[in-house]
Formats: structure tokens, C-alpha cells, sequence
């Protein structure tokens, strides 16, 4: 698996576009998260839909104009990145709808967000062949109150030499040893309903595949890791790194799941590295080469180049 292209980080004056592709985002949570942005000596520009909520309650607005507000703020060549307002449920509904060509014209740019997101990771990586950053969003509660978790965005967003190894306090070894790939991954509910779509890759094959999930029982992790499994998609994985798995049912079933049917790939994983939907939460680059270390004393990884390039 190869690397992808990475976008030049970003420096002071900035302009960012702020995107809502998936859920509706309450003001007063966009309006903090903003505020934090320009204390980074941001500058965050609100596209017109991003407070649109569609008449199901669950949407920012319609598919086409949450596709429209995104391909706007990518196509924009005053801003240098794209981060979205939140999660939710949407992005598969709007994937479809961009530009893809337009948006390859218009160069690369940092491009952050989690959860349904990953609909839209995985389609920069096929499409446009671009790094992502899995990092919080602007309205999201865990980027609004831990300052853990803003800070760790912030310097991979200004300074990502300075975050090349990351772990967690929680991190530890499920099955030992070390590998080393390309970074790819994020929700993995999102990673399963999009096989058979034209943004689906082939395979994890080669890569260091990052998974969490939100509000999935057991049962329902064991449906979608069996259906990866099923399907071929984790031949030839190098490595797991396993992050939060919020009201997913007991850790110690969910344990046992990861143990039962990710043991069998024969190769390392790591758990609880703290990235996802959890109260402070990492960012960690999409299409990054790097390392894992999944021995009992170690349970790191450590990216071979900084996820973002020095501006020009």
C-alpha cells in the first residue's frame, strides 16, 4: 500500500473551511469550537449550509447542498483545509454528488474528521490519492472541553514533527510483535457499509488499519468484523490499532470479540490507543507510512514522516 499525498500543514492566518456533510450541529457548540480555532490565530470560514438541519432531524440540510458547501470550501484557494463540524449520519448520502475531478484540480489541502467521516477518508484515498487527518471535529463535545485533545490537533496541524509517536495511557498489547504499513481506517461500521461502493479500495492489504466505533454491541462488532473478514478486506493486513469503543457494551466482551476474531490474522494489534469517540482523543494521520510497536513494553506507533508537509 502506498503513501498518499500530504497536504502542507498549516500556519498562522490560515483560513479553514468548517463543512457539516453529515449531522446537524447545535450554534452555541459551533460557535465555542470557532472561537477555540481563532485562538490558534485561525481563520474559520462558515459555509452557508453547516446549521441547516433537513426535515428528518438527522441531516444538515439536503444531500445537495451539504455537497455543495464542500465542494465549495475544497475548490476555495484561499482556504487551506476542511474540517468538519461534527459526525452523525450523512456523508454517504452526499459522497456521490462531488466533483472528484474538480476537486483534483484544485489541489491538495488538510482535510480532518472522525466517526461518518470515514466515508470521506476513505474517498480521498481512492479518488484523489490524499492523507487525512482522523481528528476531532469543531463541534464536537470532546474537542469543545478537553485540552488534551485540542492540543494534540494543534500540533499536527502546526508542528507534525512534533507528534511523529503517539500512544495512549490506556494503550497495551492484544497480540504481540511489529509491523510496519500504511495508515488507513477510522469507523469501522463506515469501513464495512462501504464495500461494493466506488469508494471502497480494494483491501487493507500492507496498511496499519486503525478501527472504533460508537454505540455498537458486541454482536453488532462481531457482524461488521465478520463481514471484513468474509469479504477478504483484511488479507493481508499488517497491523491493528484498535481506539475507543463508547457504549459499546462491556470492554471485556468487546475484548474478547477483538481477541476471537482478529487474533486469527496473525499479526500485531493494539488496544485502547485513545482515539475516536472518547473523552480525549488523538489525531492520527490516514496515509502515513509507519510503525507498530505492539510489544508488551512499547504498544506505540511512530509515523516515518511528519503527517503534514513544511509550507513553501
Amino acid at each position: 500500500m502506498p503513501a498518499l499525498i500530504r497536504p502542507r500543514r498549516l500556519v498562522p492566518g490560515d483560513r479553514i473551511g468548517i463543512v457539516s456533510p453529515s449531522g446537524p450541529v447545535p450554534r452555541e457548540r459551533l460557535d465555542t469550537g470557532l472561537d477555540i480555532l481563532r485562538s490558534w490565530d485561525l481563520d474559520p470560514v462558515v459555509l452557508p449550509h453547516v446549521l441547516d438541519v433537513h426535515p428528518s432531524g438527522y441531516l444538515a440540510g439536503t444531500d445537495r447542498d451539504r455537497a455543495d458547501d464542500f465542494q465549495r470550501a475544497w475548490c476555495d484557494p484561499s482556504l487551506a483545509a476542511v474540517m468538519c463540524a461534527r459526525g452523525g449520519y450523512g456523508v454517504q448520502r452526499m459522497v456521490d454528488l462531488l466533483d472528484w475531478e474538480e476537486m483534483r484540480a484544485a489541489g491538495p489541502k488538510v482535510f480532518v474528521g472522525y466517526s461518518d467521516i470515514t466515508a470521506l477518508h476513505e474517498a480521498f484515498a481512492t479518488r484523489l490519492g490524499l492523507a487525512t487527518l482522523h481528528g476531532p471535529m469543531a463541534g464536537a463535545l470532546t474537542f469543545l472541553k478537553d485540552g488534551p485533545t485540542q492540543d494534540h490537533l494543534r500540533t499536527t496541524l502546526f508542528a507534525p514533527q512534533d507528534v511523529l509517536t503517539v500512544t495512549s495511557p490506556t494503550a497495551r498489547t492484544l497480540v504481540p510483535g511489529t509491523a510496519a504499513g500504511v495508515t488507513l481506517g477510522g469507523c469501522v461500521s463506515l469501513l464495512a457499509a462501504d464495500l461494493g461502493t466506488p469508494y471502497a479500495r480494494p483491501s487493507a492489504a500492507g496498511g496499519i488499519l486503525l478501527l472504533e466505533d460508537v454505540g455498537e454491541d458486541p454482536y453488532r462488532l462481531d457482524r461488521i468484523l465478520t463481514q471484513l473478514l468474509r469479504s477478504g478486506w483484511l488479507d493481508g493486513v499488517a497491523g491493528v490499532v484498535l481506539g475507543s469503543w463508547q457504549d459499546c457494551g462491556p470492554y471485556e466482551k468487546v475484548r474478547e470479540l477483538f481477541a476471537d476474531l482478529l487474533g486469527g490474522l496473525g499479526v500485531p494489534v493494539v488496544e485502547e490507543m485513545g482515539f475516536g469517540h472518547c473523552p480525549s482523543t488523538l489525531t492520527l494521520p490516514l496515509g502515513v507510512p509507519a510503525v507498530l510497536d505492539a510489544n508488551a513494553d512499547a504498544a506505540t506507533l511512530t509515523f516515518a514522516t511528519p503527517a503534514l508537509v513544511q509550507a513553501p
